[in-house]
């Protein structure tokens, strides 16, 4: 399994791409309403203007997976809990999001 892409929640899109543009000094490969994505050395960086609908505390590591509802089944089963069911977000692109046992979120992806 592997880090496929950090995700921050971010509710002023606008605000957050500057900053981020400065801080990483870097420019978007994809900015719409609903996604900003960098990719900083391989690494996809994205903000998500509704991570306080989709329920995100903070940024989230979404580790890639091939079959998602089997790993939420396997993570649920460890003690994790469903914060977002599988959702597909567009692009062939499916992601849930779960907290550990102690709070903290973590996030799986898959991609068709």
């Amino acid at each position: 399994m592997s880090n496929h892409t950090i995700v921050i929640p971010a509710a002023d899109l606008e605000t957050a791409t500057a900053f981020y543009r400065t801080a990483w000094g870097a420019e978007p490969h994809t900015e719409t309403p609903y996604y900003v994505g960098f990719n900083l050395d391989g690494q996809e960086i994205g903000l998500n203007p509704n991570g306080e609908r989709d329920r995100m505390t903070g940024p989230v590591v979404y580790w890639q997976t091939e079959d998602l509802a089997a790993k939420v089944a396997e993570v649920e089963a460890a003690g994790g809990t469903v914060v977002r069911p599988v959702t597909e977000v567009g692009g062939g692109t499916s992601l849930a999001l779960l907290t550990d046992p102690a709070g903290n979120q973590v996030g799986f992806i898959t991609q068709a």
